[in-house]
């Protein structure tokens, strides 16, 4: 037991040290310091290899950048394919917009917009995405499994982004959801006309599997869960399970899904070491991640 300290707000104090002033409190702000804290353990081990998986609508709610500052920190990346669809979709210089108020979705597909939550889309980016990948359908085509695809992607790319980042640093990219998104649909259309286009879905898992066994130490960041947060941890029972670990989820355990799974449970498959330093963190990511990463800064 340790005793409950409150936290004292000051004018003009960083975000570091309201993160530093949750150490001693109980409830969600405890574990936003502890995370934070492992956060910083598993970056500065230099023999720990870190996976990060983003699943959520993380790109149209503004965490891109953060995302991309934790890029530099991490050596594999899992996300679903509606977060590298919206990527892209903003490289090629369409914007997410933020709505306000009383939201009447008739009128909104009226107008031509998509929403999710309280961020729209103007339905017609999927046409400039058309255009890109039949434009660059030669050079797709070539690509043979869902990472080499993804960096292709990348490189291809006319903005900064995730994809672009990945493919500039290659950092390992994987989406084992690739078909459920925009992305998904671009590229069935591609195949219905090309049947030169082949890409193995199961490659990728040798790929990460090498990647967890041959690691010394691993760290996983989950933010949201599900198949990515999945892909992740059936690696990892090739190697000795993770080290460090980080959960940000609004899920339960209650209906079995991996979102909700916490990272204790882990210890039962061989996920996660027994003795591993981990907490999980029941918040909104967007709100959770800024402040657990600010917390190092």
């Amino acid at each position: 037991m340790k005793e409950i300290k409150p936290i004292k707000i000051k004018k003009d104090m960083k975000v570091s040290e309201l993160v530093e002033g949750m150490r001693d409190m109980g409830f969600g702000a405890g574990n936003i310091y502890r995370a934070s804290e492992i956060m910083k353990k598993m970056f500065d081990d230099k023999e720990c290899l870190v996976f990060f998986g983003v699943a959520g609508a993380m790109v149209p709610s503004g965490m891109k950048q953060v995302i991309l500052d934790l890029l530099d920190k991490t050596g594999v990346f899992v996300t679903t394919g509606a977060n590298l669809t919206h990527d892209l979709i903003e490289a090629l210089g369409n914007k997410h917009y933020q709505i306000e108020g009383e939201i009447n979705d008739s009128e909104l597909r009226e107008k031509g917009f998509d929403r999710m939550y309280n961020v729209l889309m103007e339905n017609s980016v999927y046409e400039k995405l058309e255009d890109f990948f039949r434009a660059n359908a030669d050079e797709i085509k070539k690509c043979k499994d869902i990472k080499e695809f993804l960096w292709k992607l990348g490189e291809l790319s006319p903005g900064e982004g995730i994809l672009k980042k990945c493919y500039e640093k290659k950092i390992p990219i994987f989406c084992p959801s690739i078909a459920d998104s925009g992305i998904g649909l671009m590229m069935w259309g591609l195949k219905t006309s090309d049947k030169e286009i082949s890409i193995d879905a199961f490659e990728d898992m040798k790929e990460i599997i090498d990647l967890s066994w041959t690691a010394k130490k691993t760290g996983v960041i989950y933010v949201g869960g599900g198949v990515p947060k999945n892909f992740i941890q059936q690696s990892l029972q090739f190697s000795k399970g993770a080290d460090y670990g980080i959960q940000i989820t609004t899920d339960r355990q209650e209906p079995g899904g991996s979102s909700g799974a916490p990272l204790k449970e882990g210890i039962s498959w061989g996920k996660m070491k027994k003795d591993a330093d981990f907490v999980d963190v029941f918040c909104d990511a967007t709100i959770a991640l800024p402040l657990i990463y600010a917390g190092i800064k």
